[in-house]
């Protein structure tokens, strides 16, 4: 299964490997770079990449690059999605996944590897038994440990959740408060043309769950509206049968923060724009460009739309650009020639606009194609794809827990071509 992993920051330096089985030279990392070189961006990276006698399968996540390295077949999805729950875990831990905060941690991150991969296959990936088994880090601890020189991180015992047929919850739960929160999160992938015509669009849907429950409760969520989740990823917990002749969501929750499902919505369903953008970018040569953007609310059911945020990255010709917003702040960079403009929120009746020249260097040629406007936006308490949840039953438990749940906009990778 997996023989190795190499954790790789922006710059290029392998700043952690952990081998499982015999130790793989990081110099196979070499093919993993020279693929990098060839790519546009970071997350162009080919996840997959094949060497002679090894495949090389990578993410992306938080300015790092998890490489895992096998040697046989293995289906890569099964590797990719262990390699995002390795980042997970460590954002849970450290509260953040960055260099520094492994480096800061690197006898947590070895003990947490050896127990999340068992001779190169996944053993315990769920958090909550992770952390019976290793405590997360805190300062007291720290310095208790640098006194007494033993680590007191790892538990003596091993968890009862491990060996029960629900290892994803430990048993003697205890709350004063019983709540469940449920977070239904989408993101927009959307293409915009020229004419203002949707190319591309697509919903990357989430529900996030913050679960403190007494006990071992079983729940039950249903929606309104179920038909609409056909391409759906689901937590182990879930009930798969009953989800494919009910349409009915029921498990036995695992403690504290998890993701219940992803779901996808394809092009094949109608997926609403919930907002829209007027541009004029104009170069000429000799005499620079004008530009003029005006963002505004489109089907968002009377919710405001928020953290409004526009991203231009402009060709090397342009020197630098004259505008004035009249609304919010924007910043020109002129190393990498991005304007970025941070808009906030979004008055109907005063739509946010930004206008002004831009300024071309002397002696150069305007660009052959404009640039693509990249946006970002939130809004609350609104799902686009129309999903609602209908009910939360809780079954198995004698108490009445507090339930909310929430709904969330964002823009994934919302791009308009000008």
């Amino acid at each position: 299964m997996i023989h190795s992993l190499f954790i790789v920051n922006n710059s290029g330096d392998v700043f952690l490997e952990k081998h499982w089985k015999s130790v793989i030279h990081r110099s196979i990392c070499d093919y993993f770079f020279e693929a990098q070189g060839k790519a546009a961006g970071p997350d162009d990276v080919p996840p997959v990449l094949s060497t002679p006698h090894h495949y090389l399968i990578n993410i992306y996540r938080n300015q790092l690059y998890f490489i895992a390295v096998v040697m046989t077949e293995v289906p890569p999805l099964f590797v990719i999605e262990f390699l995002h729950r390795i980042a997970s875990t460590f954002e849970e831990y450290f509260s953040e996944c960055s260099e520094t905060s492994i480096k800061d941690n690197y006898v947590i991150v070895y003990e947490l590897l050896d127990e999340m991969l068992d001779n190169g296959f996944p053993l315990a990936t769920e958090s909550n038994v992770l952390k019976e088994m290793i405590r997360p880090p805190n300062l007291l601890r720290a310095i208790t440990d640098t006194v007494t020189g033993k680590s007191t991180n790892m538990s003596e015992t091993l968890p009862t959740g491990q060996l029960s047929n629900v290892p994803w919850r430990r048993t003697g739960v205890k709350y004063t408060n019983n709540e469940a929160y449920f977070d239904v999160i989408e993101e927009v992938d959307v293409i915009i043309d020229k004419s203002g015509s949707t190319v591309f669009a697509e919903i990357q849907g989430y529900i996030d769950c913050l679960v403190k429950l007494s006990g071992m409760p079983d729940l039950t969520l249903s929606f309104v509206n179920p038909r609409l989740l056909d391409d759906v990823s689901f937590h182990p917990c879930i009930r798969f049968k009953r989800w494919e002749s009910e349409k009915i969501l029921s498990f036995v929750p695992p403690d504290g923060n998890f993701r219940l499902i992803s779901y996808h919505i394809g092009a094949q369903n109608m997926v609403a724009i919930p907002i829209y953008i007027r541009h004029t970018i104009s170069i000429r040569e000799g005499s620079g460009g004008r530009l003029d953007i005006t963002i505004g609310p489109k089907q968002t059911m009377g919710k405001t739309v928020e953290n409004v945020n526009l991203e231009i990255p402009f060709p090397k010709s342009v020197l630098n650009v004259t505008l004035t917003p009249t609304q919010g702040k924007y910043s020109f960079d002129p190393v990498t020639k991005v304007m970025t403009w941070d808009v906030g929120k979004i008055d109907p009746n005063k739509l946010p606009n930004i206008k002004g020249n831009i300024n071309l260097q002397s002696g150069s040629s305007p660009p052959d194609a404009n640039p693509t406007i990249s946006v970002q936006f939130t809004i609350s308490q609104m799902a686009v794809s129309g999903l609602k949840v209908n009910r939360l039953d809780m079954y198995g438990e004698k108490y009445k827990p507090f339930k909310g749940v929430k709904y969330v906009t964002k823009a994934g990778k919302f791009q308009v071509r000008t």
